[in-house]
């Protein structure tokens, strides 16, 4: 069975943001992960995970404005700067954090910048981060996420991220690969894992239809699981749903999908 982050961006809510460390640790979670860390202070949240026993396994580089709807601006020409500027707040609170990789949300296609030309500046953005985070001993991830959920975005495919990938040329920059996101997308999700598994350094879930947790949609979970632990996958899989009740009475999930 593989290891399990808990995504306190989306369980927990019912606690405080800071609360939620000690929620995941009694729920019996070893690791988290969340959007963002920015509204604290490195010392506030690494006191957390130390009094918890927590790994930080994952958080974004910043992403614009998210209380206005931007997702990310890694693909936008004329924010650059601020881009870079992120990478270095994002290297701080990582390395404070003790936190081994980052991902990078490329946001939205901006009206009136060209595909081609959106690509080109994540490309370029992509390829300045990974030697930033290289140099600090980060991973750089980047995600694939569904255009039915956030309309316009512009990585959205497997190959396409992978594509992207390549014309960075950088051994720094991974997969981080969304379970509920692909299915939507593109399906084939056992193959796709398989055939790029050394590429893959990252995994997230929840099911579909809802976002909710497994079992409650159409993803044979169970499957999926012991698929993973025949290919040797060791890196971790975020719980990065929308509990259909409460955080609590949904963990019980896992039980049924042994």
């Amino acid at each position: 069975m593989p290891k399990f982050a808990a995504n306190l961006s989306m369980l927990f809510t019912e606690e405080a943001f800071l609360d939620r460390f000690k929620a995941a640790a009694d729920a019996g979670f070893k690791g988290v992960e969340y959007l963002f860390p920015y509204d604290y202070t490195p010392a506030e949240i690494k006191s957390r995970l130390d009094a918890n026993g927590l790994t930080q396994v994952l958080h974004n580089l910043p992403a614009g404005d998210w209380a206005a709807g931007e997702r990310g601006i890694a693909c936008h020409p004329d924010r650059v700067e601020e881009f870079r500027a992120g990478v270095d707040k994002a290297i701080d609170y990582a390395t404070a954090l003790g936190c081994k990789q980052v991902n990078c949300l490329a946001g939205i296609q901006p009206r009136g910048v060209s595909l081609e030309q959106a690509r080109r500046t994540l490309v370029e953005n992509l390829r300045y981060a990974a030697g930033k985070l290289e140099a600090a001993g980060i991973l750089l991830l980047a995600e694939p996420i569904n255009t039915r959920d956030i309309p316009g975005f512009f990585l959205n495919r497997t190959e396409q991220a992978l594509s992207i990938f390549d014309e960075v040329g950088s051994a720094n920059l991974k997969l981080q690969y969304d379970i509920y996101h692909m299915q939507i997308m593109e399906g084939d999700l056992a193959p796709t894992m398989e055939k790029h598994l050394d590429r893959i350094a990252h995994v997230q879930l929840a099911d579909n239809p809802g976002r909710h947790e497994p079992g409650t949609g159409e993803i044979n979970y169970p499957f999926l699981f012991s698929h993973l632990d025949r290919l040797g996958y060791d890196g971790w899989i975020g719980w990065e749903y929308k509990p259909a009740t409460t955080t609590k009475e949904g963990l019980g999930w896992l039980d049924s999908v042994r």
